[in-house]
């Protein structure tokens, strides 16, 4: 079994996710007592949050590739970056340490073929949504058509993310917009809808939508069981 290295802390509400999926994972898969073999080094989310709003995603960069650094030294193996937003700077993560990096959006895209689907909905973080390093990436690499929800609900999306979701507030009002902006989308064409913030899923569930939902968060994890045991 390869060592996990997880870049978390972004926030630490879904990172504590990651750390549970792949262990139930592993110990599901090989059974007995086995847990995950895992080097986490867990960022102060606020740093990063004030490296972008002073220095932009050069800075975040920094802070990424020093936790990335830090769990090469540390033994890891492979990486995980537990969150979508960052992954706007997995180029420089990827260049500043010969480690694998497990791409949570090529993981979600595998799931989305697996189920056939060709269009999908993608609700995220604002950077997410209206940057191309994510889109991009599911319709280059992956022929997907993505969709995005209207500006005035990205920014509806992004409150919720930023101002509730990473403070662990849940809130049956903002279960309700997001249900709109899903059934929106799927008005729009959209098969499925991307779970593509790794806190969504603590708000949303597939219970809440009538068309499947992609968990990133459940699906990075298993995406990094598969690999740790050469099951990629």
């Amino acid at each position: 079994m390869k060592v996990i290295g997880l870049i978390a802390g972004m926030s630490w509400e879904s990172s504590a996710v990651y750390y549970q999926v792949i262990n139930e994972e592993v110990k599901h898969r090989l059974g007995g007592h086995h847990s995950a073999r895992i080097a986490m080094f867990s960022v102060d989310f606020q740093d990063l949050l004030n490296a972008h709003d002073g220095r932009g995603w050069p800075a975040v960069a920094e802070l990424a590739v020093d936790a990335a650094q830090r769990l090469a030294r540390a033994g890891a193996e492979g990486l995980v970056i537990c969150t979508n937003t960052v992954h706007k700077v997995a180029p420089e993560v990827e260049a500043a340490v010969d480690l694998p990096l497990i791409h949570i959006a090529d993981a979600a895209a595998e799931a989305i073929k697996a189920q056939g689907l060709k269009t999908v909905g993608l609700l995220g973080t604002r950077f997410t949504l209206t940057e191309g390093f994510y889109r991009h990436r599911l319709k280059d690499r992956h022929g997907l058509r993505v969709l995005v929800p209207e500006p005035a609900d990205i920014e509806l999306v992004n409150s919720c993310i930023y101002d509730e979701l990473v403070l662990g507030q849940i809130k049956d009002s903002s279960r309700r917009e997001f249900q709109r902006i899903i059934e929106a989308l799927a008005g729009l064409g959209a098969e499925g809808v991307i779970l593509g913030c790794t806190e969504i899923p603590l708000l949303i569930k597939q219970e809440d939508s009538r068309i499947p939902l992609f968990d990133t968060t459940t699906i990075h994890a298993l995406a990094a069981v598969d690999w740790a045991l050469g099951e990629d």
